[in-house]
């Protein structure tokens, strides 16, 4: 994850593409991310990366038919918003503080899984 100081604006990647959905790994990834398709979701892994106490990492989906499979270490905090059919599968720490990886998925079909390592 690069992550900005606060004197600069953070950089946001974006990722878009018809069929097909994204992979997405932390070393490649900044603070903000979108990633849109038409049919297809996105499989983010960022279980490779420290993000730090405090640091919120923000990673918006838009699709039709597609949701988001998120690997992240046991003490990082995940929080899900969007609206989609389609429920949320987390079992980890959900008190504030430490690092907080932020789901906005918007769609018609696919959940939020969250995998632990």
């Amino acid at each position: 994850m690069t992550k900005s100081d606060g004197g600069t604006p953070r950089k946001t990647d974006v990722k878009v593409s018809l069929m097909g959905g994204h992979r997405l790994d932390g070393a490649t990834l900044h603070e903000r991310t979108v990633t849109a398709s038409l049919i297809g979701g996105a499989d983010v892994d960022l279980t490779d990366i420290d993000i730090p106490d405090g640091a919120e990492l923000r990673i918006t989906k838009l699709s039709l038919i597609g949701g988001v499979k998120l690997r992240v270490r046991r003490d990082v905090r995940v929080e899900v918003h969007g609206l989609r059919l389609g429920g949320v599968n987390d079992g980890g720490p959900s008190e504030p503080g430490g690092p907080t990886v932020r789901i906005d998925a918007w769609g018609l079909l696919g959940g939020v899984t969250v995998h632990r390592a």
